[in-house]
């Protein structure tokens, strides 16, 4: 089983189908928030849904393909974030992640980037992760601009989100970038 500390507040743990309840309430409670951003909230209906997500994801976590965390604060299911598809021959991620309304602005995802970024780098070996962010997506961008992500162009109409287009601002951060950045 996956666990990693990210500080003696936030925790990222494997996803598994254990947890699919208590997913599925939070995204179930949260949809209007949700939706904003990402566009499978509709296609979440059922707790049975959320976990054939955490199967298939378990089983991409077990090819080393990917890796789907749910964040806990101070103990507490706050979000999740995960790395969302590893490319091996150029050795890089792509990193995903939500959190709930009620805990945006204490540092929470910013920090669990940081660990995430930590285990691409340092467990994955990787050399490149990357950020993909709706353009008015102003927390997700501020995050990656926070963490010394470099902006490394946009994507035009990248993502169709219920009822439009949305584009993307793609983030980079190279290994050798991060040295002395954690902790």
């Amino acid at each position: 089983m996956f666990y990693y500390e990210v500080d003696n507040e936030i925790q990222l743990k494997l996803i598994t189908q254990n947890d699919a309840e208590e997913i599925f309430a939070f995204i179930d409670r949260s949809r209007s928030y949700l939706r904003e951003w990402l566009g499978w909230v509709d296609n979440t209906k059922t707790v049975e849904d959320t976990r054939a997500f955490a199967a298939m994801n378990l089983e991409k976590f077990a090819k080393r393909e990917g890796l789907d965390t749910a964040i806990f604060y101070k103990g507490q299911f706050v979000g999740k974030i995960s790395i969302n598809t590893i490319n091996w021959t150029l050795k890089k991620c792509e990193v995903g992640y939500f959190l709930d309304e009620k805990f945006q602005g204490e540092g929470i995802m910013t920090r669990a980037v940081k660990g995430i970024i930590d285990i691409a780098f340092h467990e994955y070996k990787l050399q490149k992760v990357e950020i993909h962010a709706a353009v008015d997506n102003k927390k997700s961008r501020h995050i990656a601009e926070r963490l010394s992500f470099m902006h490394e162009g946009t994507i035009r109409q990248a993502e169709w989100l219920y009822d439009h287009y949305v584009d993307h601002a793609v983030y980079g951060l190279m290994v050798d970038e991060w040295v002395g950045e954690y902790k």
